[in-house]
């Protein structure tokens, strides 16, 4: 699924971009098995509604997983663009260009209240690509992401984090990395205020059956060769 207002580039320039989702998702019981999701800015608008991803794809440069879903993404690619504030005159190497790279955000989790139960659980990801990014940045105050088991490559910035229009309230965001690795995985440099889960918590929020599936409607779906249920 791609939206192609955005041209699939490796890197694009700022003015170039613009909202463009490939999938805005507002409903409840969705599951995804081995699908792509390609734009720069809003790719996947996974918006209200518990979600399931396995093996997917997710591109994009801004805010490129977005909204107030309650879902876990699980063995999926996650691919950085670059986005750089050169022009094309401004480079000799047309859509190559490699300089002025400024970084974006992987994702804008939306939830909203202490009670919500939304968040984005990324469970044995790969964070892969060839420009930089936040991991997140709050969409909302209570903006909950939580990235387990995952394997970052040099593209994430040191803070790791962005609490956008949420400074002073960075106590009621829940922004996490547990048993993560690569490059990208260092937490030197990462904000303060990065939340440590216990491992009650890691296992309830990285097992589909605690955090999406207590009535049982992922283990209802037909059968299908990369449903692990």
């Amino acid at each position: 699924m791609q939206n192609t207002y955005n041209q699939d580039k490796a890197i694009t320039t700022v003015g170039e971009m613009n909202i463009a989702p490939a999938v805005v998702l507002a409903a409840d019981k969705a599951a995804f098995f081995n699908c792509g999701f390609f734009s720069i800015q809003d790719t996947l608008g996974d918006v209200v509604g518990r979600h399931y991803f396995q093996q997917c794809h997710i591109k994009g440069v801004v805010d490129f997983i977005w909204g107030g879903g309650q879902s876990i993404y699980q063995s999926c690619v996650i691919e950085v663009l670059g986005v750089t504030t050169l022009t094309k005159e401004e480079s000799t190497e047309g859509d190559k260009m490699d300089g002025g790279l400024i970084p974006g955000f992987i994702t804008a989790q939306g939830r909203e209240t202490e009670q919500d139960t939304s968040g984005f659980v990324f469970n044995g990801c790969s964070i892969v690509g060839v420009g930089k990014a936040f991991l997140g940045r709050a969409y909302r105050s209570y903006s909950r992401v939580f990235f387990c088991s995952t394997n970052m490559a040099d593209v994430i910035v040191q803070q790791g984090w962005d609490s956008w229009s949420y400074q002073g309230q960075v106590d009621k965001t829940t922004y996490a990395e547990v048993n993560c690795y690569g490059p990208g995985a260092n937490k030197e440099g990462r904000v303060a205020w990065e939340k440590n889960l216990s491992p009650q918590d890691v296992a309830y929020f990285t097992n589909p059956k605690t955090f999406l599936d207590q009535d049982g409607w992922i283990g209802s779906l037909p059968p299908h060769p990369f449903n692990i249920f």
